[in-house]
């Protein structure tokens, strides 16, 4: 049993978790929910059953292309799971699901049910075998949108206020930067298997390129829209790594996997002390 849930731990990429919480944690900006059992249920369910779902059910598709992706069967980057475990990884995908909903809506109401249906659906169209988005560039890059939904889950869970539009076009730049990053990781496993993906299409350069572009797009929304130049500082210093590392360091050369287990760990800490700043300051409400 505990092989199981040492899996079943893995398939929910707990090196990954940071992105769902920042998205969870941004509309309670500023506010003191630790008391609320409400708030910790939903913390709970982003981390674990929601990222089981969704990557789970992508574990399951991506079978023979993560067998040559050296990142697998590592709590940081995902599972690589044999073809009898990721058969009945269903299973407990629907249990944990099945055991969360009476707490969710309880905390939050049936439009809780809503947001989890769209989840569903975005991950269908993802994963759909043979013709899901996944292998349709750019679409892949659009289903991560998917990811922001937990935005309008913790305002009803957290019973916050909404956040402004123009924070959710920051945050779908960030899920999109966040998914191309990922994608150049496995540039050569998915070249190798044949996965069509937009870092394959357009190749490495013009991917980093690409992700340069939306990160000084997002340095300017943070000086010039919403006037925060400490979080748009940190961003800045984030682009300019960017840009040293396409032209002076690394340019289009494969990452080792040791380079790319500090890159996963650096993204770790950098998550946690920027929603450390955004939530103490408010500065994204």
């Amino acid at each position: 049993m505990l092989s199981k849930l040492s899996f079943w731990l893995k398939v929910s990429r707990p090196g990954l978790w940071f992105a769902t919480i920042w998205l969870y944690l941004l509309p309670t900006s500023q506010m003191n929910l630790l008391d609320e059992p409400s708030f910790w249920i939903g913390l709970f369910y982003i981390c674990f059953p929601l990222n089981f779902l969704v990557y789970g059910w992508n574990d399951v598709v991506d079978y023979e292309i993560d067998l040559k992706n050296p990142r697998k069967d590592s709590f940081l980057f995902g599972a690589r799971g044999s073809k009898e475990q990721l058969n009945h990884l269903w299973k407990p995908i629907l249990i944990t699901q099945l055991i969360m909903l009476p707490f969710l809506i309880y905390y939050g109401s049936f439009l809780i049910l809503i947001l989890i249906s769209c989840q569903i659906l975005i991950n269908a169209l993802y994963n759909w075998p043979k013709h899901g988005l996944r292998t349709r560039p750019p679409w892949e890059l659009l289903c991560q949108i998917g990811y922001l939904l937990v935005v309008p889950f913790s305002v009803i869970i957290n019973e916050t206020g909404a956040i402004p539009n123009l924070t959710y076009f920051y945050l779908f730049l960030f899920a999109v930067q966040s998914h191309m990053i990922g994608e150049v990781m496995d540039y050569h496993p998915d070249k190798a298997s044949g996965r069509i993906t937009t870092a394959t299409k357009v190749g490495i350069k013009n991917t980093k390129l690409i992700i340069i572009g939306i990160v000084a797009t997002e340095v300017a929304l943070m000086i010039f829209f919403f006037n925060e130049w400490i979080f748009g500082g940190f961003l800045a210093c984030a682009l300019l790594w960017l840009i040293l590392d396409l032209f002076f360091i690394y340019k289009t050369e494969e990452y080792s996997l040791n380079q790319m287990k500090l890159f996963g760990w650096m993204s770790n800490i950098v998550a946690f002390v920027t929603v450390a700043y955004v939530w103490q300051s408010g500065c994204l409400l």
